[in-house]
């Protein structure tokens, strides 16, 4: 044996093994049935009930998706799924499907799900008597010899019955001849073949020609029968037959054998000479099948193939071959070709049940197809093996010798792949193997896995005050990888509050693109920032959400302008004075200039300047403060009575401003300058000094201007981080700041505050007016435990109705406040103006909030420095003139220096009145 055969054997005997091993795992799923039925029975006859001879329950067969299966392209029985009878569906022809075979029989399959089940059904085809026996042909042709001897055989065709048994042929007669009588000739087969037996001697002269009907009988019931019509030529003598060499031809021809390719050469003898020797081949008796497919040649008796050979339809064919001398005689043989299979159909891939779509978390081993693989070849050209090819996902189980189940392997993921394309690959083991692919697509149903997912963790969104109510804003964006339902967001603000306001007043937003809108304008003023949050949720069941974060903060705007404290603009009409006295020197703070501004940032950075002022060599304001400061030393030839203009200007775009009106008078008090009130009017009559100095004051001042040119040259170039002038009110005095939530900057605390002196002036209507200045060298870090107090006093009313005299009286000397505290050059002044500012504008609020808080105070008599009438509180400046209705309010975490109390807000006093009026004009009270 070589080493091919060898291995061809091994193979062969693997594969029987894992044939037994299958069929030994499956044995508890596969069982037979086997029934019996006459052919030709009509359509709906009960063979019997499939579901009692199961074992099983009518309602299983629907339930668990009974199904027969048939090896063959034709269906003759079905199962009523009802009652479970199993029944004839189609016309069953014993002789169509099984030709000569003795036994007949239809194999079916029936496979039941859930569980799965296999079993075979076998179905005996009983024959009946349903063909009459048929002759090779109409009329048999004998030429016998008139010195023929009585008892002479002559051979004639036989009928042919393709039912089987008693239905079969079983007898011949020959009509009523004299000369003539009916014998059979059996062969080795059991095959009857009827013979013409002359009785008497012919005479041709007699009679030259006899014509015989030859009838052909089978043993049914009701019996059938055929005829044919001998007719019989008497000739001259032929005493010798053809001859065979042997009855019957057994032939093994492979199915693809190629067209013309011969089968047998047949070869009869026969010893007569000249044309009684003389012999033609014919078939005599030959199937329509094999027809189509051999052919004989009549003088040399080849038998070859003129057609396609399938062993899968017809594995056999049994041919009768008719050899004819010129004498007449005839001899039969009989060609039995056995059709060998070779390797030739591929297998064939049926999937009986296919899953198109599963859902994407369908857990491993879902059962996808049942797949029902056939070879129609044979032996081994018929084992199968199939796998799945170039794919992890899935996995192919056998369930028996034909079926397979298809199943996932592992968990499915429809964003990863959304389909697959599964190719099921099935090869035989004939030679040479025969494959067969079988390719469907696999889509994965998406469910709601994957909840939205913004595209950043939080939002900031930044917008200007003062804005138009449904404003877009800002546009949020969540992506879901779901698909259709699953994957369609909507937009939702959760519920919250922003100052006890839902959240809701402020903004809102579109549920399907996520675009936020403002619902009203902001006011910086009112709020700064405020954060909510947005869901973004699916439409999947359950829907799966995600919030993201959304921080609003509104930008400044310059939209208030300063609004001026001290001196308060409602008491212009009343003329407010300022005392300087006569003693003051360069440098000698006269009064302060207070302004806020609601606005932020270098919006709310204010500077102050003369706008209109009489003698502009005698003052100067602080352009960050706002202190008003004497220039120079007072001279007689001074106006006793001045007015200036203060513009209060802010760094915003456009820039905003205001203006106040302040009445300064040299004087020691107000009793003392209204005789010179008075007499100012009057023109002295003797001025004949006036040139004299007037040319020495103008030659002083260009000498003092020239002196303080070099000097403020000198000083600028030392300290070039001082802020620049003013100049033509331009409005970058301070720098520009980028702007951001005030909580990503400040912690809102106001660490700043500042101490001012209080000095207090009466007028004849007993009025109190006072004015802050800052309290010079006193620290700052804690003013709440300062050392100096702030010194109440009291006027009498009888020193004020002394301001009808015509010379006023002194005033009393407890008015007075101490040396360090009095303003002017008698109290511990700077010499210079602080011009730094602070370095963000958070601390310029801070400072804005602490004058604030300290004017509030002074106008509500809350604080330590007292507000009743005669006491040295504020409420002389900040009374009911002044209300905070449209400023911030700033008290929180300040302190009023000098006192040990807290600010508060004394709700019920801001409306009120304070402890005494605004000083009225010397003239108001002049009678």
């Amino acid at each position: 044996m070589n080493l091919t055969s060898r291995h061809r054997t091994n193979r062969l005997k693997l594969l029987y093994q894992v044939f037994y091993l299958i069929l030994f795992f499956i044995h508890d799923i596969y069982g037979q049935l086997q029934y019996s039925v006459l052919e030709e029975m009509k359509r709906g006859y009960v063979i019997g009930n499939v579901a009692k001879d199961l074992g099983l329950n009518i309602d299983d067969l629907s339930n668990r998706r009974f199904k027969l299966v048939s090896q063959t392209n034709k269906q003759y029985c079905d199962v009523n799924l009802e009652n479970g009878d199993f029944i004839v569906s189609d016309r069953i022809d014993r002789e169509k499907l099984c030709e000569i075979k003795p036994n007949c029989f239809i194999n079916l399959e029936a496979v039941i799900e859930n569980p799965l089940n296999f079993y075979t059904i076998t179905i005996e085809i009983q024959d009946v008597n349903d063909n009459a026996p048929i002759f090779s042909k109409k009329e048999f042709d004998l030429e016998i010899s008139e010195v023929t001897l009585p008892g002479t055989h002559f051979a004639l065709g036989n009928a042919q019955d393709p039912d089987l048994g008693t239905n079969s042929i079983q007898s011949y007669t020959l009509s009523g001849n004299e000369n003539f009588g009916l014998g059979e000739k059996t062969t080795t087969d059991g095959i009857k073949y009827p013979e013409i037996i002359l009785k008497k001697s012919l005479d041709r002269e007699k009679q030259s020609f006899y014509e015989l009907t030859l009838t052909a009988l089978d043993g049914g019931n009701p019996q059938k029968s055929s005829t044919a019509t001998v007719k019989i030529v008497v000739q001259d003598f032929n005493d010798n037959l053809p001859l065979f060499t042997q009855d019957t031809y057994h032939i093994r021809l492979h199915e693809n054998a190629a067209i013309g390719s011969i089968v047998i050469q047949l070869n009869a003898t026969d010893e007569d000479e000249g044309s009684n020797a003389q012999i033609t081949y014919s078939f005599s008796h030959i199937s329509e099948s094999a027809r189509q497919l051999f052919t004989i040649d009549s003088l040399h008796g080849d038998i070859k193939v003129i057609g396609k050979l399938n062993y899968e339809a017809i594995d056999a064919y049994v041919i009768t071959v008719e050899a004819k001398d010129g004498g007449g005689h005839v001899a039969h043989c009989k060609v039995s070709i056995q059709v060998v299979d070779v390797n030739d159909n591929a297998p064939d891939i049926t999937i009986t049940t296919l899953s198109t779509s599963i859902p994407e978390d369908s857990p491993p081993g879902t059962v996808i197809a049942l797949l029902n693989v056939r070879d129609l070849d044979s032996g081994i050209n018929s084992e199968v093996a199939c796998h799945i090819s170039d794919t992890l996902a899935f996995q192919l189980i056998p369930s028996s010798s034909s079926y397979y189940k298809l199943v996932t392997a592992s968990s499915m993921d429809r964003e990863r792949n959304p389909s697959y394309n599964v190719t099921i690959q099935c090869m035989d083991i004939g030679s040479p193997p025969l494959s067969t692919n079988k390719t469907f697509q696999l889509n994965i149903s998406d469910v709601n896995d994957n909840s939205p997912v913004f595209e950043k963790m939080n939002y900031i969104v930044y917008i200007g005050e003062n804005n138009q109510p449904g404003t877009s804003i800002q546009s949020v964006c969540a992506t879901d990888l779901d698909c259709d339902e699953n994957g369609k967001i909507s937009y939702s603000i959760l519920n919250s509050n922003v100052e006890e306001i839902p959240v809701s007043s402020y903004i809102s937003i579109n549920s399907i693109s996520g675009v936020i809108y403002a619902q009203r304008s902001f006011d910086y003023e009112q709020l700064r920032e405020f954060q909510f949050q947005v869901m973004a949720k699916d439409s999947g069941s359950p829907p799966l959400s995600s919030n993201v974060t959304v921080r609003i903060c509104i930008i400044d705007k310059n939209d208030n302008a300063p609004k001026i404290l001290y001196p308060s603009p409602d008491t212009e009409g009343s003329a407010l004075f300022e005392f300087i006295p006569h003693s003051a020197e360069k440098g000698y703070l006269v009064t302060k200039v207070i302004a806020v501004d609601a606005d932020s940032g270098h919006n709310a950075w204010l500077s102050y300047h003369l706008l209109q002022v009489p003698d502009p060599t005698f003052f100067t304001i602080g352009q960050h403060t706002g202190e008003i400061k004497t220039s120079r030393d007072i001279k007689d030839t001074d106006i006793l009575r001045q007015q200036i203009v203060v513009l209060v200007h802010d760094n915003g775009v456009p820039s905003l401003s205001c203006t106040v009106s302040v009445n300064l008078v040299v004087a020691e008090n107000f009793q003392q300058i209204v005789p010179e009130i008075r007499r100012q009017p009057n023109k002295s009559n003797s001025s004949s000094n006036a040139t004299f100095y007037l040319v020495v004051s103008i030659a002083f001042i260009s000498i003092l201007f020239i002196f303080t040119v070099l000097t403020t040259i000198v000083l600028k170039c030392r300290k070039s981080n001082v802020p620049t002038a003013y100049g033509s009110y331009s409005r970058n005095v301070y720098p520009q700041f980028t702007l951001g939530c005030p909580s990503e900057i400040s912690d809102t605390s106001l660490p700043f505050p500042f101490s001012y002196d209080v000095c207090v002036t009466l007028d004849s209507k007993q009025n109190e007016i006072a004015y802050l200045k800052p309290v010079q060298n006193v620290p700052t870090d804690n003013l709440i435990d300062t050392d100096e107090s702030i010194v109440a006093i009291e006027a009498s009313k009888n020193d004020l109705n002394s301001s009808n005299s015509n010379q006023q009286a002194q005033p009393n000397a407890d008015w007075r406040f101490s040396q360090a505290q009095r303003p002017g050059p008698s109290g511990a002044q700077p010499t210079e103006e602080a011009g730094v500012w602070p370095n963000n504008q958070f601390e310029t609020e801070r400072l804005q909030a602490m004058i604030l808080a300290s004017a509030n105070e002074a106008a509500e008599g809350t604080s330590g420095l007292g507000g009743g009438t005669g006491t040295m509180g504020l409420s002389a400046r900040y009374g009911p003139q002044f209300t905070l209705q449209h400023v911030p309010d700033y008290r929180q975490n300040v302190y009023i220096p000098g006192s040990t109390l807290t600010p508060t807000n004394a709700g019920g006093k801001r409306d009120g009145k304070g402890g005494g009026n605004k000083k009225k004009s010397g003239k108001k009270d002049k009678k």
